[in-house]
């Protein structure tokens, strides 16, 4: 399953609260920065900002996080968005990042993270941000 995941600067909250308005539903997922571990190191006044908001759309996710300096590469109009891979197991993870991300730029190594998931992310030969999940909890 492919879905789109978002880049904001500081208004993903108020972003999603609107969507939400629109689409209905529930968040699936809705963490601040405040919420990821200390050896994250996120300064105080980004502490606040979303770290991961998901909602439900038909048969697809939204996602989105804001930016924090430090945490990936500057934001800009055009790269504030990402194709995000619901992977079925680590091995299809790890078949797809490698082939995605063959020439291109990774920018987090697939690893297990403190979120309970199997996670990667790259920019690709052709500029474009891509992410891989699968959740640990599904096998």
């Amino acid at each position: 399953m492919l879905n789109t995941y978002l880049t904001f600067d500081g208004n993903a909250r108020e972003a999603f609260d609107f969507y939400k308005s629109v689409f209905g539903g529930d968040y699936a997922a809705f963490e601040t920065f405040a919420n990821g571990p200390e050896d994250m190191k996120v300064p105080d006044e980004y502490k606040e900002r979303v770290m991961h908001v998901s909602l439900p759309v038909g048969d697809t996710v939204l996602m989105a996080s804001d930016h924090v300096p430090g945490f990936g590469p500057p934001l800009n109009a055009g790269n504030n968005f990402s194709i995000s891979i619901a992977g079925r197991d680590r091995e299809h993870c790890g078949k797809l990042f490698a082939r995605l991300s063959e020439d291109g730029e990774v920018r987090m190594p697939l690893q297990e993270t403190f979120w309970g998931a199997y996670f990667g992310m790259w920019t690709d030969k052709f500029g474009i941000n891509w992410m891989i999940n699968h959740d640990l909890g599904q096998g």
